[in-house]
Order: structure tokens, then C-alpha cells, then sequence
């Protein structure tokens, strides 16, 4: 155990009381991510630098993205966590499904809700779901990073066992110091990826439908899997065999979707999807 420890900044998981109603940072963050990605998607459809005249979705009609999207967000991220996770459990006690407020939401679930709520909105404004896809890609980041703050002052999700100088004790993990994972995938999966995408947007990512989006999958997936080395897996839920863990096998497939539709957006440039 290493001679100094930081000590976890234990902050309220809630950030006040209205009545009987709690207002906890987990809600904050998912809408400080949606909220803040609809202004940054309105600012992207508007530029019409980053487009070269391609179709997209107007302004006004993000509005109503905004709603596909947090959908499908929590609707699978929720279910995703409890197909992916710990069917047994929900399928033993199917009422505590609809508890979201004890937590439990997996990111890929919501992934994939998501991209339900994107072709449903992309066949209603008549626009390449590609197109669509590439806006909320370049704008998700955004969602992960509060999610993955959230994430840290909850606490949960937090790292293995280890001795490097910013190791900390989380309350209910035991005694050992741990790394703080939560911070690590906030770091790549957030703020790192929302940077990269935002370059490559305004270097002409936009105008080749599929490319952010197929960025964002080899993006998420690299830095998912390398987050999963210094996250404590559970071990009924998340730990596999031979050390790979839940997170890093639904990770997998999303880096090569990523890279065919990189391949695709590059080999049919400019062309709609």
C-alpha cells in the first residue's frame, strides 16, 4: 500500500432536495450532456463550411432529435443493462426493471437505443440516417464525460486495486487504495474523443456520411477497452474468462462497425447514405 493516499472527495449524490423530490447529480448529467449537445449539434447544422451542401437535418428539427435521442438513450440503456448485465436477477424480480433511480445503465444498451432513435428520426425528416448518426457522434462525448463524472461522485464503477500515487479508497469498496477509473474514461472517452471528432468535423469529417460516426466507434471502443484494465469488473456480471471483462467484449464490435463505416464514408466520398 503506498505511503499517501488520496483521500475521495465525498460530495452528496445529491445536489439538493426539492420537497420530497431528490435532484441528484446522476439526473444532472444526463442532462447537462443532452442539453449541451443540442446546442452544439444547432451550431454544426448551421456551419455550412463543415457540409458542402450535403442534406441534413434543419436547426428546428433538432429539436425533436433531442427527444429520439434521450429515448433511446435511457429506454436501452436500461434495458441494455438488464440484458447484458443481469437478466436472471430482472427476470426474477421484473418490477425492479423500471427502478432506474438505484442505478444500473449500460452504455452500449443506450448506444444502441440511440441509433434506434436516429433512423426513426432520419425516415421522419427524410435525411440520411448516416448523416444524423454523424451529428449525434460528434456531439456524444459530450453525454459521456458527465456520465462518467456522475459516474465518480456516485461513487461506483470504480478501478482495481493499486498503488499508484492518485490510488484512492472509495466508500464500500474496501479498504485497498484503487485507481480512479471513472476519471480515466471521463479523460478518453469523453473529452479526449469530443476533441478529436471536433477536429475532424471541422476538417471535412461531416461531409463524407458514416466517417465521425465510424471515428466515434473505433474511438469509444479503443478507449473503452483500455479503461476496462484499471476498472474493478463484478464479478457475477461484468468479469469473463482468461481477465476480458462484459465491457471489453461489447467493445469489440463496435471498433470494427466503426472502421467499415470509416472504409465506407472514404470509399464514397460526398455521396448520401
Amino acid at each position: 500500500m503506498p505511503l499517501f493516499v488520496l483521500p475521495f472527495p465525498a460530495i452528496d449524490p445529491v445536489l439538493v432536495e426539492i420537497g420530497p423530490v431528490p435532484v441528484r447529480w446522476y439526473a444532472l448529467a444526463y442532462i447537462a450532456g443532452l442539453t449541451l449537445g443540442w446546442f452544439y449539434a444547432r451550431r454544426l447544422v448551421a456551419d455550412q463550411a463543415l457540409w458542402n451542401g450535403a442534406a441534413r437535418p434543419s436547426r428546428q428539427s433538432l429539436d425533436d432529435l433531442i427527444l429520439y435521442a434521450a429515448l433511446g438513450v435511457i429506454v436501452g440503456g436500461r434495458l441494455g443493462h438488464v440484458l447484458f448485465y443481469d437478466p436472471g436477477f430482472y427476470l426474477a424480480h421484473p418490477a425492479e426493471i423500471i427502478k432506474t433511480w438505484k442505478g444500473g445503465m449500460a452504455f452500449h444498451g443506450g448506444l444502441i437505443g440511440a441509433s434506434v432513435g436516429v433512423l426513426l428520426f432520419a425516415r421522419r425528416e427524410n435525411v440520411p440516417a448516416l448523416t444524423v448518426s454523424d451529428i449525434c457522434a460528434t456531439v456524444a462525448p459530450l453525454g459521456i464525460l458527465f456520465g462518467r463524472l456522475a459516474n465518480f461522485i456516485k461513487p461506483e464503477m470504480w478501478g482495481r486495486a493499486s498503488d499508484v500515487p492518485w490510488a484512492m479508497v472509495f466508500p464500500h469498496a474496501g479498504d485497498a487504495p484503487r485507481h480512479p477509473s471513472q476519471l480515466y474514461e471521463a479523460g478518453l472517452e469523453g473529452l479526449a474523443l469530443f476533441v478529436i471528432l471536433g477536429l475532424a468535423a471541422r476538417n471535412g469529417a461531416l461531409k463524407h456520411s458514416g466517417l465521425a460516426t465510424g471515428i466515434f466507434g473505433v474511438g469509444y471502443g479503443v478507449a473503452r477497452i483500455f479503461c476496462e484494465f484499471f476498472r474493478e469488473p463484478d464479478p457475477i456480471q461484468e468479469a469473463l474468462a482468461h481477465g476480458l471483462t462484459m465491457g471489453m467484449a461489447l467493445s469489440a464490435p463496435l471498433i470494427l462497425l466503426g472502421a467499415l463505416s470509416m472504409i465506407f464514408a472514404l470509399r464514397h466520398k460526398g455521396q448520401a447514405a
